[in-house]
């Protein structure tokens, strides 16, 4: 028996090897050792777990206890360690207490920037076992108080330098009897409570304990707003185990205690608060927290906080690189560059320019556990799709009509996998490809774009958005393979390749990127369509040479008799949409008669 097999399995080996065998073998270890290091990752997290850190502001208080004067923030000339934030979020948190008790998993909405108080006002609500709901800072007006409806907010904590976008909807949350608190010092209208002058009263003792545990793993502890691949913005919920399964991330590209981490993606974004600053809580590091991200400071930033971590999204790199030469950017203590988004040109010329710098390039969802990560550093993918990883993170691609929107079913209501899920298999499991030949039949049609899916299971389950049963059951695809299976959709399509790498190719849906933003076609189309001068408004992306992602482009009809009046069209979009959302581009369209 034993010959048998070394007869069989011999030249099957030698026959995947060939051509590219020395490479092929060296994925292979790779592959290896990363799922190696991810099982030890997920031994790591059940010990935070046994250690009583069931969310990521539980995690804080673990590293609280082992380093608590250690500075875990340093933003502008000021320095923050866990103590003080502990501190200071213990105060919010009392505050928050003396203007009565929200019940329970009552949504609390933070309109805040990127600076210490962001933390201290999250950690606060999660004392008090409410759930935060993370606002964008740019969205003014309808938007604004669509998302405080959208996600049932009891509560809003906003700054000094934000209120003006509350005042201007105040009579509406009055009337939603939201709460509206002030976290900084100022004189404040009737009907807003200065939050600042209740916590300089408040103790900063912690608070009873039973007020700090969450119910349970998979309560939603959190609320972060994404445009998805239609619609407005909608509330994502996001579990108490998915932050603290966030905090492993800077484990997994490599970082320790002693980086300091450069920080400037918003924090009401994922990446900002979960991977960011939940990643920088995991390996007990320290933050260096920016309100916005500056090219021509970036590397004397570097050199001035002794930066050795940079997490970015594509167009910040791109920033970088067109920037003028200048002598801070090879004197840098930055061994490591984490994010998504980054193009392969880009990527090469950041590499050949800045030094060794290893990029950690990766791919994830707001709402849901789809993780890849590009752990052999090849430019231009995002990860890898082997055997070996979908045992650790479960995808499928499988084959879609751009044309109708929607995956290709058979005769029997079926969906059929790209070719590339069949070639990945052979490539990390030569064993089924018994000869040459049956690995040529499957590869033939290697790097065929496909729709990303992932398996909703109890172990990862997909938590919906806030109020909308309809929402939540559009991003699911049921009986996909067989009755009764049921599928989460990414609304991205990919492309595998025959080594296992897979590619970021296109969105599906009405929305596009631009400045690390979704925009959703359908909301920028409603605003503009409210001028009286348009009939009719279509706003879809384009691709702007040497610019990430897609910018916008209003394709328009004037109603009969009227006339374009731009200085009227440019003040309505400025007034009502963010900048990211705002179009550069008009295209007067003109009807066939």
């Amino acid at each position: 028996m034993a010959l048998w097999l070394v007869l069989v399995l011999l030249p099957v080996l030698v026959l995947w090897l060939w051509p590219r065998g020395p490479l092929r073998l060296r994925l292979l270890l790779e592959d290896a050792r990363f799922s190696l290091q991810a099982a030890r990752l997920k031994r790591s997290v059940q010990g935070w777990l046994r250690q009583g850190a069931l969310s990521l502001p539980g995690l804080f208080q673990l590293q609280l206890r082992s380093r608590p004067d250690s500075v875990f923030l340093r933003y502008r000339d000021e320095s923050v360690t866990y103590r003080q934030l502990e501190a200071q979020s213990n105060r919010a948190a009392r505050a928050l207490l003396s203007c009565g008790r929200l019940p329970p998993g009552a949504p609390v909405a933070l309109l805040l920037g990127n600076e210490p108080r962001f933390l201290a006002a999250w950690f606060s609500v999660y004392k008090l076992r409410l759930v935060a709901a993370f606002l964008n800072t740019n969205v003014r007006r309808g938007a604004l108080t669509h998302c405080l409806q959208t996600c049932g907010a009891r509560g809003l904590i906003t700054s000094p330098e934000l209120l003006d976008a509350v005042l201007e909807i105040l009579p509406e949350l009055q009337d939603m009897e939201i709460t509206v608190w002030v976290m900084g010092p100022g004189q404040f209208p009737p009907g807003v409570i200065n939050l600042h002058n209740l916590m300089e009263e408040a103790s900063e003792n912690p608070l009873p304990c039973e007020t700090e545990t969450p119910i349970n793993l998979l309560d939603t502890a959190i609320c972060i707003f994404t445009s998805g691949t239609t619609g407005l913005p909608k509330a994502a919920r996001i579990s108490h185990l998915k932050t603290l399964m966030c905090c492993a991330f800077y484990h997994l590209c490599g970082g320790c205690s002693d980086d300091v981490i450069y920080m400037s993606l918003p924090l009401y974004h994922k990446s900002g608060a979960l991977l960011g600053v939940g990643g920088c809580i995991g390996i007990g590091a320290s933050l260096v927290l920016k309100e916005r991200f500056s090219a021509s400071q970036f590397w004397s930033d570097c050199r001035r906080y002794e930066v050795t971590i940079f997490q970015y999204i594509g167009e910040l790199c791109r920033y970088l690189t067109n920037q003028p030469q200048n002598e801070d950017e090879c004197r840098h203590k930055v061994r490591l560059a984490a994010g998504s988004g980054l193009r392969p040109d880009v990527w090469k010329e950041f590499s050949r320019r800045f030094g060794k710098i290893k990029i950690f390039e990766t791919y994830g969802m707001t709402e849901f556990n789809i993780t890849f990560l590009n752990y052999t550093g090849n430019p231009g993918a995002v990860g890898r799709g082997t055997f070996l990883y979908k045992r650790f993170c479960p995808f499928e691609l499988i084959r879609y009509d751009t044309q109708q929107g929607e995956p290709i079913r058979d005769g029997a209501g079926r969906c059929h996998r790209t070719s590339t899920g069949l070639c990945s298999l052979v490539y990390i499991l030569p064993l089924f490809a018994v000869l040459r030949s049956l690995q040529t039949l499957v590869c033939v049609c290697a790097g065929e774009t496909g729709l990303l899916i992932s398996p909703v299971t109890p172990t990862s389950p997909f938590l919906g958005y806030v109020g909308s049963r309809e929402l939540s059951e559009k991003k699911l695809l049921r009986d996909v393979f067989q009755l009764g299976d049921c599928y989460f959709n990414t609304g991205d399509l990919m492309m595998q390749d025959d080594l296992g790498y897979v590619y970021f190719r296109d969105r599906t849906g009405d929305t596009f990127r631009w400045k690390g933003e979704n925009v959703a076609t359908t909301e920028v189309s409603e605003i503009m369509s409210a001028l009286d001068g348009f009939q009719e408004v279509n706003v879809y992306g384009v691709s702007i040479p040497g610019h990430e992602g897609r910018t916008g482009m209003a394709a328009v009809t004037l109603r009969p008799g009227h006339q374009l009046d731009l200085e009227q069209v440019f003040s309505h979009v400025k007034e009502f949409l963010p900048p990211y959302a705002r179009p550069r581009f008009l295209r007067v369209m003109v009807g066939i008669t």
